[in-house]
């Protein structure tokens, strides 16, 4: 199985912020939420898995191919900032192996006379809907 490519830390840009919704007092002052910003053409991710990034239909993507997330459920710093960290590196992770190439199969001579028999079937038991003729 291949390894998913790591996300170097020095390529992160973490910026503290006001976290927002209920939490009284604390929430008002502490800046303990975490914004994480990464740009996916400056990092050192391999080209194939950058362009799959590029291409995922993601809203923490930018047009500009920045991957902005903002992680805010902890009360601490440093857990917010990690839980960020985790959920890039989970981005990452689930565009690190190729697609699956799909081979077009054909259906087996079993199948198809199934199929034909079944709709026989059904449009014998439909003819049998009609008028019954005296």
């Amino acid at each position: 199985m291949l390894h998913s490519p790591q996300v170097q830390e020095s390529e992160v840009e973490f910026t503290a912020i006001r976290a927002q919704g209920a939490g009284g007092q604390n929430v008002n002052k502490v800046s303990s939420a975490m914004h994480l910003r990464f740009d996916i053409h400056a990092s050192s991710l391999p080209e194939a898995v950058k362009e799959r990034l590029l291409a995922l239909r993601d809203s923490r993507i930018s047009d500009d191919g920045v991957v902005i997330i903002k992680a805010q459920t902890e009360r601490s710093q440093e857990r917010n900032r990690a839980e960020a960290l985790r959920r890039l590196q989970e981005m990452v992770d689930s565009v690190a192996a190729p697609p699956r190439v799909r081979r077009a199969t054909r259906p087996t001579r079993a199948s198809r006379e199934k199929r034909l028999e079944s709709k026989q079937t059904r449009g014998r038991l439909k003819a049998a809907r009609g008028k019954v003729i005296d």
